[in-house]
């Protein structure tokens, strides 16, 4: 068993979008298996099915200004924020494969979102930031200290189709976080966001490549699957991948 591996580097949100159809499509007709997407976006807004557009702070002007774009989108959660330095991921992934946990015909969906956190959880830790998970509260935090709350770290909502997710998480790596102050980040009012650089103690402080390696091997990990780099979504929808499987992800990778 496998996970497919795309990555992608920084492209637009709206051809993100479409290259996760396309590999969403593909894993209903059960043309290719699992896969993990990763990639980063510039600067925009998403809104899922839960989000209220007052948790947008920045008028459209503003954004407009900043070339920010704004999103409705079908996944779960409140509004959020895609920008240069985060890793986000896609994982299309059938619920109803051989994965961990899996006790009826398919993993439920919450189950399959704490997985997530876990790997996420894994790839902090690899970069010395210990994080966790908050009841109630989707995505991965670090812990409180002294006065200082939780912080979230990345953000997650997914969507389930026919048993096969789409959308994702993201996690920041060298975001610039004063672009989430143009919202309430899923409409959380009293705690903040932070990235692996600031919350990591490493000098220099975790690349986007470093982390989507990192990413990628602990989603191996944590779904029990070895990792097969694809190098393009052409080789991954046109062709069967035979390069022997990897334990973990190859050095070289197409993130910034």
């Amino acid at each position: 068993m496998h996970i497919h591996l795309l990555q992608l580097g920084r492209i637009p949100y709206t051809q993100g979008l479409r290259i996760q159809a396309e590999v969403v499509a593909a894993r209903k007709a059960g043309a290719i298996g699992d896969t993990l997407i990763l990639l980063e976006h510039p600067p925009v807004l998403t809104l899922g099915r839960n989000a209220s557009r007052a948790n947008v702070l920045a008028s459209d002007e503003q954004l407009a200004g900043r070339g920010a774009e704004i999103h409705e989108v079908n996944r779960g959660g409140d509004v959020t924020y895609h920008g240069p330095g985060q890793l986000v991921g896609y994982p299309i992934f059938d619920l109803r494969g051989d994965l961990p946990g899996k006790r009826g015909p398919h993993l439920g969906p919450v189950d399959f979102v704490r997985l997530m956190e876990e790997a996420l959880i894994l790839t902090c830790k690899d970069f010395g930031v210990p994080t966790q998970r908050i009841c109630k509260l989707t995505g991965v935090w670090t812990l409180p200290g002294g006065s200082v709350r939780e912080k979230k770290i990345a953000a997650i909502g997914v969507h389930v189709s026919q048993a096969v997710t789409s959308h994702g998480f993201a996690l920041n790596v060298t975001t610039d976080l004063r672009d989430f102050d143009w919202i309430i980040p899923c409409g959380i009012t009293d705690r903040a966001v932070t990235s692996l650089e600031i919350e990591s103690p490493r000098t220099p402080p975790p690349s986007l490549a470093e982390a989507a390696n990192s990413v990628a091997a602990n989603f191996g990990r944590v779904f029990q699957r070895q990792i097969i780099a694809a190098e393009s979504l052409e080789q991954l929808l046109g062709t069967q991948l035979t390069r022997p499987e990897l334990d973990s992800v190859p050095t070289g990778t197409k993130m910034a």
